[in-house]
């Protein structure tokens, strides 16, 4: 009982926000007079969540309890970060890969198949669509640029690219984004090798690398390598929201 002896009163369900877990990175960081080892993110990941909708819980890359937080999670996105490890499927280091972020890898892996398992509704950004396809078996071409010719993808550091992704007619992620052809934000030198069991793709680069997948099973499970988040579009996040309302009815 409250102070005054009330009650809180109930919030209609219908009213409650889903909780969105987007995962983060742990990395050295620098605030007022303060600068050490802390869980970071973009804020422009937590602003597109609100803006659809969702009520943003940061997730801190630590494999235990990863199940135990999934448990207060009504949807997932895997936010954008550094490479993936390549011995995580079977490949050599290139000299162009990052340091392997152990922890994290390990975090959002475990993160990734219990949702599945689970049916909650997941978006892969970036890294985490790189990431939800090792975890459903598939490779990655490491150093894009090897591939494609060019280096557009990830045209200097700390800068987006831009250019056009066409999306597969009737797929969920053109029904998300309300069209076939979107011009996205990119910043990514690895991509999509091998894909993954259980995937199958749905949008291109005009290179024709891979820049978006999805779940062949039904639920909202969709990756796309570019940043959303960052052209203040909220469609995909919306989309992502509104499927986890309705499993949770």
């Amino acid at each position: 009982m409250r102070a005054g002896g009330r009650h809180r009163r109930p919030r209609p369900a219908e009213k409650l926000r889903p909780v969105v877990g987007l995962t983060a990175y742990v990395d050295q960081a620098r605030w007022g007079v303060w600068e050490a080892e802390a869980t970071v993110l973009h804020q422009s990941y937590v602003d597109r969540v609100v803006g659809a909708g969702g009520l943003p819980l940061v997730v801190p890359p630590y494999a235990e309890g990863a199940t135990d937080v999934l448990g207060r999670l009504d949807a997932l996105v895997v936010a954008g970060g550094p490479d993936v490890d390549p011995r995580r499927y079977g490949d050599e280091v290139h000299p162009r890969t990052g340091p392997a972020r152990v922890a994290r890898d390990e975090a959002e892996l475990v993160l990734l198949r219990e949702s599945m398992a689970r049916g909650i509704p997941v978006l892969g950004i970036c890294r985490g669509m790189q990431l939800l396809n090792v975890a459903c078996g598939g490779t990655l071409s490491q150093h894009l640029p090897d591939a494609v010719g060019h280096e557009g993808h990830q045209p200097a550091p700390g800068v987006f690219g831009s250019h056009p992704v066409e999306v597969a007619e009737g797929s969920l992620l053109a029904k998300a984004l309300g069209a076939r052809e979107v011009e996205v934000a990119s910043y990514h030198h690895q991509g999509i090798d091998r894909v993954g069991e259980g995937l199958r793709p749905v949008a291109w680069a005009p290179d024709d690398s891979v820049e978006g997948v999805e779940r062949t099973v039904p639920g909202f499970v969709v990756g796309v390598l570019w940043h959303p988040e960052e052209t203040g579009d909220d469609s995909l996040f919306a989309a992502l929201v509104r499927a986890a309302r309705a499993d949770t009815g």
